[in-house]
């Protein structure tokens, strides 16, 4: 059964009944005609060789409340995008492909920094802000769903859990994230058992009461790639570039909405996705890099939030996550016992040490350059400095055939259209 105490400044919606899954995608498709709703993917072409991407494109064919699911592709080919438009032809509903590295789209990019900021390399994070600018251009759309292109055993009661909280009429929730549980035979997640969670104990002892502390410890699980949020937050929100995406954009929403605005929903019993090598010797790659731009992030919001970190009290957090890192391993073990999970103790050291490391690599980041690499501008300036920047982004996506419109129950066309707005 699930536990619906509520703890922190955001609310939390668990499961506790047996729904009718039928009747609840009904109303979500009742809802949806009122406030359109769509789902991004931002997705590499290598994806489309792994089953995890096919099993969620099957689930989601069955999925009729949606308006439009827009796949932002990246590291693709001419070959690569012709065979994407193909393989999300298999959704039978209206589909967009953005491909990210066409020669069109690139010059659009460079049109951007020649007005404003760099926008950095392609990755993650600049494949998600793509596709909000798409979206903004189209104009057709009340509110966002975001899903990564690698979970496992998807089902689309997923998306519903997602989305509920945003269209039902009778709340009034601005942005929703994910939460579940990750193990198959062990535990897994260990960026949030093991970095996360002790870091922001360490950080509380260091800093002492903090508001933005305070609204991070309230997620379960801060680093869900899967959410939910109003289209109008798609203008105002700056989006991380690299793996800080999904801290950033907690950073950004708060700034924006009331936390009484803001929920996570328990979405799966299960849940899983490709797992990432820790990477130990080589802070570049893996979970090691995704470690560091975790602590990076997490430094520069809670300092944008107005908390002081003294040079000093860097030392003092290190050695406290250390002693919650230490902890939390305990924890896991006596949770993987209590299960009959699986659990390799030295493993689960070796990630401590290993995110000891990156905890001290991205401090050393952090002092050297407190601001970082800035976030990608949001579309209101972009749209300042460019008016018609949401109508040329359509419309190069429309003339590379990349919007997909059902005809019939199984096949598509590739259609021209002409976006409704800028």
């Amino acid at each position: 059964m699930g536990d619906f105490q509520q703890r922190g400044t955001i609310t939390t919606l668990p499961r506790l009944v047996d729904i009718d899954w039928a009747e609840r995608e009904v109303d979500l498709a009742a809802y949806s005609s009122q406030r359109p709703a769509s789902l991004v993917i931002p997705c590499l072409a290598s994806e489309m060789d792994r089953p995890a991407l096919q099993e969620m494109i099957c689930e989601l064919a069955r999925v009729r409340y949606l308006d439009s699911i827009v796949v932002s592709l990246d590291a693709a080919s001419e070959s690569e995008y012709e065979r994407a438009l193909s393989y999300f032809g298999q959704l039978g509903q209206r589909a967009v492909v953005i491909w990210n590295d066409a020669p069109r789209l690139q010059v659009l990019c460079e049109e951007i920094e020649s007005q404003m900021v760099g926008l950095g390399p392609s990755g993650k994070g600049k494949a998600v802000w793509v596709a909000f600018g798409y979206l903004l251009g189209e104009g057709r759309t009340g509110c966002v769903a975001l899903h990564d292109a690698d979970l496992l055993g998807y089902q689309r009661t997923l998306l519903d859990n997602l989305l509920f909280p945003i269209l039902h009429p009778g709340l009034d929730f601005s942005f929703c994230k994910a939460y579940y549980a990750r193990f198959s035979d062990r535990l897994h997640g260990r960026v949030t058992r093991l970095l996360m969670r002790p870091l922001l104990q360490a950080l509380s002892d260091v800093v002492g009461r903090n508001p933005y502390l305070s609204y991070l410890a309230a997620f379960r699980y801060p680093l869900a790639g899967e959410l939910a949020l109003d289209a109008d937050l798609l203008r105002w929100i700056r989006v991380p570039g690299d793996w800080g995406l999904e801290m950033g954009v907690l950073f950004e929403v708060v700034r924006h909405r009331s936390s009484r605005r803001i929920c996570q929903v328990d979405v799966a019993d299960r849940f899983d996705h490709k797992h990432q090598d820790l990477s130990a010797e080589d802070p570049m790659r893996g979970l090691h890099r995704m470690a560091i731009d975790v602590v990076k992030h997490l430094l520069r919001t809670l300092a944008a939030a107005g908390a002081l970190l003294p040079e000093g009290a860097f030392k003092s957090m290190r050695v406290a996550y250390q002693r919650y890192a230490e902890d939390a391993v305990a924890d896991s073990y006596a949770l993987s016992v209590f299960n009959d999970l699986l659990y390799d103790r030295h493993e689960e050291e070796q990630a401590v040490e290993t995110f000891g490391r990156a905890l001290g690599e991205g401090c050393e980041q952090f002092l050297s350059d407190p601001l970082g690499t800035p976030a990608l501008p949001n579309w209101a300036r972009v749209q300042s400095a460019m008016p018609e920047i949401g109508r040329r982004l359509v419309r190069a996506v429309s003339e590379l055939d990349g919007v997909l419109e059902p005809c019939g129950s199984a096949s598509f066309s590739r259609i021209s259209t002409e976006p409704s707005l800028t």
